[in-house]
């Protein structure tokens, strides 16, 4: 399965029966495909900390223990278009290190290969984001910054990523 890394976008897809599930540092996405002319009223949503169950016109779509815990009140579905459910959901760790395998706890796992681009993007997205925070700090202490931009979108990253990459935090400034 090709689950292309699509940089400016952030998406590393994971392809399922019924739509397709990914992540970014903060949040996990589904997007659930509906038969067309599906109305609010005919979708039943539950969004909980570790659970998730979804159905469509009374026939169950999802339903599971999720593969980490949410923020169950940040949790929100959306039907768009009348045929496409998109469920965002608020993770509780929101550390690089913390890349869903799977959806559930025992379904819709992303196979290896996309297991690694999603790791891949999420460690990347933990260095934009240190990038844009230093270059905050050296505006804010008034210092001349070398790079004016930190666009990590094309950057290739190889070697050990796992777990969010390495660990900067301990460098002197």
């Amino acid at each position: 399965m090709s689950a292309p890394f699509e940089e400016r976008s952030g998406v590393v897809p994971c392809g399922t029966p019924w739509g397709r599930w990914y992540q970014t540092l903060e949040e996990v996405f589904i997007e659930v495909q509906v038969p067309p002319g599906t109305r609010a009223k005919d979708v039943c949503c539950s969004l909980q900390s570790r659970r998730v169950a979804l159905s469509v016109c009374g026939r169950e779509v999802l339903q599971g223990k999720l593969f980490d815990s949410t923020i169950a009140d940040e949790g929100t579905w959306t039907l768009e278009d009348r045929k496409l459910i998109r469920i965002v959901l608020m993770k509780t760790n929101r550390d690089a290190g913390n890349c869903w395998t799977s959806l559930l706890e025992n379904e819709y796992a992303a196979d290896p290969w996309v297991q690694d681009q999603m790791q891949r993007k999420l460690t990347l997205e933990r260095f934009q984001r240190e990038a844009i925070l230093l270059r905050i700090i050296c505006m804010l202490n008034f210092c001349p910054c070398q790079n004016p931009g930190f666009d990590f979108s094309g950057a290739e990253i190889s070697g050990n990523y796992s777990k969010g990459g390495p660990d900067f935090s301990s460098l002197e400034k």
